[in-house]
């Protein structure tokens, strides 16, 4: 898991922003810096980094040495996918984040391995299942033997949300009671309008757990409140991209 420290890149993208020159948006990093701090980033892996062109989706990629072509192209003919696995050697599965949750995936045999990015979208639409059963497909694998990681994402203290968080989740606003009133705090606004707090790596784990997993780490870090080590785009709209990072080393 990268943080912002030890790249070239200038304010405000200082200074390891890994987020591809090449995707469209608007306020970007030079090139030439995004270039250097992604050959750092592989160099420090040992393996070939492919970044994906997410957008808050379920969509899962098997990459093999052969997506290396499409990196090269255009970031907005790149397929539009929010996580990745493999079984390959020498590629490095990547979520990106600055805010959202990245999660990280391995078999226990070490036969495949995958990223997801999840944000709140893509987590209630279940990418994390999704990649925990094409992990489990192409490994051969059940979903006690994958353990998962979750990267530094925004906290349950700064992630303030409304309804329609809560019932893309399956929480009703009215009635919170369970694990949702643990996910949800009720926080509102001065003025009275509904607000909750959302626990987004608590959900996270909820999720995997019910899916199989009993291997769950991390997810102890929150990006808004450390601005010296993580990118935040809630913070910072204009800020760079970290990258969590898994590859099979042979």
């Amino acid at each position: 898991m990268s943080t912002r420290g030890g790249g070239v890149s200038e304010p405000p993208f200082d200074s390891l922003n890994l987020r591809p020159w090449q995707l469209p948006g608007a306020d970007l990093d030079a090139p030439e810096a995004v270039a250097e701090n992604q050959r750092r980033l592989a160099a420090a892996l040992g393996a070939r980094p492919v970044f994906l062109r997410q957008v808050h989706g379920t969509t899962v990629l098997r990459l093999t040495h052969a997506d290396l072509a499409w990196t090269a192209q255009d970031g907005a003919a790149w397929p539009a996918a929010d996580a990745a696995i493999t079984t390959e050697t020498g590629l490095a599965c990547v979520a990106q984040a600055a805010d959202c949750l990245p999660v990280l995936f391995s078999s226990r045999c070490g036969r495949v391995v995958g990223a997801a990015h999840a944000g709140w979208r893509g987590l209630a639409a279940g990418v994390l299942e999704r990649t925990v059963a094409a992990l489990c497909e192409a490994g051969g694998v059940p979903p006690g033997d994958v353990q998962a990681w979750l990267g530094p994402s925004i906290g349950p203290l700064a992630f303030e949300v409304g309804a329609d968080v809560l019932a893309a989740h399956g929480a009703d606003p009215a009635r919170l009671s369970g694990t949702a009133a643990l996910r949800f705090v009720p926080r509102p606004r001065p003025d009275g309008s509904p607000r909750w707090l959302a626990d987004l790596p608590g959900l996270a784990r909820d999720r995997l757990q019910a899916h199989g997993l009993h291997s769950v780490h991390g997810g102890r870090w929150c990006t808004v409140s450390e601005p010296s080590r993580f990118f935040s785009f809630r913070r910072s709209p204009v800020t760079g991209r970290m990258a969590a990072c898994i590859a099979r080393v042979g």
